[in-house]
């Protein structure tokens, strides 16, 4: 008797697949879920030329999806090889690096075929109208249609074929908002194409998304779609992008650092008009946001860059949403400096939902219609009833300005009029008042200024009578001797004095006196919040912000008017002004017509 040995495997057999389990295959890799979908028919809708388009969605797109355009249509004849895999018009194969399309695999149409029931209706511009299912990978005859223009592409059941895809699929809601995202990130690269998208389920029809064809040349077409798709205030606080560098073009609108989001959840990348989820082009939108926008805030922008195809390959993925730059570099320089000009041309400007939350922050809370005292019954009055007081108690913390007789309000910032808190400047301008918040603007202001003699030739220091002796552990004092050199270009001069104390022997001059241990403490906290990943340069940039913070005027310091009138004019004259070094708003404006209807006068 002989036994086999079990280690021992049988030799394992090649077979070549059948084209329904090689379709079902590529659908696991272009379509992910409903939103996967849509993505790829509204693209083949755009890539026919169509300038409507509408989508018809039914429970989160699982039972239905329907895509209707007035595009070129399809030939009768064609609409076989539509579904066959690989089959494009949009490439001829010879040169995978020259597409101007969005789609060109010829994947889209057999995947969805092979895991649900397809159905596309087509009429090319002067032919008759046909129609071709496709079912689970079994594809009928065509037949003729009724259709006047363009072609509807009808899947149903999505992933009835691959039952253990739906266990994957998240809620409705959650799908139908995927979906949604998909169709707002088209309508933002087409803005001259009719977007309309529409929910069925149940039977009702609800219009979930609508935005019309926009008109004019391409920035006030794009501003008015992205006004349709991310509201007025981002419209209202974007600032138009447009730079160019070694073939790169990068158009666009990016929002005012005030106005910024919790989350990264209003970032919008496009590259040749496709849209993309690239790791490099969002990290340059964040560094271009660095010096004006702390950690926890996020930049919101719908940027667009452009060259020649042969510049960037999209066929890295069969989803087509990552890309790869001939010169990576150069994208995210031009990215940087184009965003920064921007934000240093926008000067002292913040954001207008600023006064908007100030003025929500101000209305009482409302649980009667508000009756003023004109409306009131007149109360009687009695001579004994009625009592004066003389004089009026002083305000705590509050000291008012003469009125200046020139033409200073009709400035942006207008002219000062009070101080309140020892903190904030009121100033009146020609259309309202103007709040300022004095430290943080200064803080501002101060930062610029560092950062301008930084570039120049290193920041001038000042000598200490005596230097400064502050004690760390070693681990800190290594760190910060580390960087000696970088510092000394700060103006902060710091040698190692024993164990894990150093000495500091200058300091920037700009600062005037200042409290050495309070800083040196500071720019240990934002090398911990940098971490190691952080390169010298984006450090550097972290500790003068830092060190600007303690050349600033502090609260609860009193100011004259002259004083106050002169931070207000250089806040004009400095870029990036309208917030400090985190992103908060230096100032906010309240225009006369707001402060009235506080007051029930309009």
């Amino acid at each position: 008797m002989s036994f086999a040995d079990p280690q021992i495997k049988p030799q394992p057999v090649i077979r070549q697949l059948d084209e329904a389990a090689i379709n079902r295959i590529a659908a696991g890799e272009v379509v992910e879920r409903p939103a996967s979908a849509v993505k790829e028919l509204v693209e083949n809708a755009v890539d026919a030329g169509a300038t409507r388009i509408e989508v018809v969605i039914a429970d989160g797109g699982k039972t239905l999806i329907r895509v209707t355009d007035n595009g070129c249509g399809i030939a009768s004849n064609d609409l076989p090889l539509a579904l066959s895999r690989h089959a494009t018009s949009k490439i001829d194969g010879s040169d995978l690096l020259n597409i101007h399309s969005f789609g060109f695999r010829g994947e889209a149409l057999p995947s969805l075929g092979a895991v649900g029931r397809l159905t596309i209706t087509s009429r090319a511009q002067g032919q008759d109208a046909a129609v071709i299912s496709v079912d689970g990978g079994r594809m009928s005859a065509v037949k003729p249609a009724a259709v006047t223009a363009g072609t509807i592409v009808e899947l149903r059941d999505l992933f009835y074929a691959t039952p253990a895809r739906l266990k994957f699929l998240r809620t409705d809601r959650a799908e139908n908002q995927a979906i949604t995202d998909v169709v707002k990130r088209l309508s933002m690269a087409e803005p001259f194409v009719t977007f309309i998208l529409r929910d069925v389920s149940g039977g009702d029809s609800r219009t979930v998304f609508r935005t019309d064809s926009e008109t004019g040349d391409l920035f006030d077409a794009l501003h008015g779609r992205l006004r349709s798709v991310l509201g007025r205030d981002f419209a209202e606080n974007a600032l138009a992008i447009d730079a160019e560098r070694d073939g790169f073009h990068l158009t666009g609108y990016a929002a005012l650092p005030t106005y910024s989001r919790g989350a990264a959840v209003a970032q919008f990348l496009f590259v040749n008009g496709r849209p993309v989820r690239d790791r490099m082009l969002l990290g340059a939108l964040r560094a271009a946001y660095m010096d004006v926008l702390s950690r926890d805030r996020h930049p919101v922008a719908a940027l667009f860059v452009d060259c020649e195809p042969e510049l960037v390959d999209v066929n890295v993925h069969p989803a087509k949403s990552e890309v790869r730059f001939r010169d990576p570099g150069a994208v995210r320089g031009l990215i940087v400096s184009g965003l920064r000009h921007a934000l240093a041309g926008a000067g002292h400007r913040a954001s207008t939902t600023v006064a908007g939350a100030t003025l929500g922050a101000m209305q009482p809370a409302q649980t009667e219609p508000r009756i003023y005292q004109m409306d009131r019954p007149a109360p009687s009055f009695t001579a004994r009833s009625m009592t004066f007081q003389s004089g009026f108690a002083e305000a705590p913390s509050a000291r008012i300005e003469p009125v200046v007789e020139d033409d200073v309000d009709q400035l942006p910032l207008g002219a000062a009029r009070a101080q309140v808190h020892e903190n904030y400047i009121i100033a009146q301008t020609e259309t309202g008042i103007v709040i300022v918040d004095q430290h943080a603007a200064h803080e501002r202001l101060v930062y610029e200024k560092l950062k301008a003699q930084m570039a120049d030739n290193g920041v001038a220091a000042q000598a200490l009578l005596i230097p400064e002796i502050v004690d760390l552990d070693a681990a800190e004092a290594a760190d910060l001797l580390a960087l000696s050199a970088e510092l000394s270009q700060l103006g902060l001069t710091i040698e190692p004095f024993g164990g894990g104390s150093i000495a500091v022997r200058e300091t920037p001059a700009i600062l005037g006196e200042v409290n050495a241990e309070a800083m040196i403490r500071d720019i240990l906290d934002e090398l911990a919040d940098q971490g190691d990943s952080a390169s010298v340069k984006t450090k550097i940039e972290a500790i003068l912000s830092r060190v600007a913070c303690h050349g600033s005027i502090r609260s609860g310091r009193r100011m004259q008017g002259a004083e106050m009138n002169a931070l207000l004019r250089e806040m004009e004259a400095t870029p990036l002004s309208g917030q400090c070094n985190h992103g908060r708003p230096t100032y906010v404006e309240l225009k006369l017509s707001d402060i009235e209807r506080l007051f029930g006068r309009t």
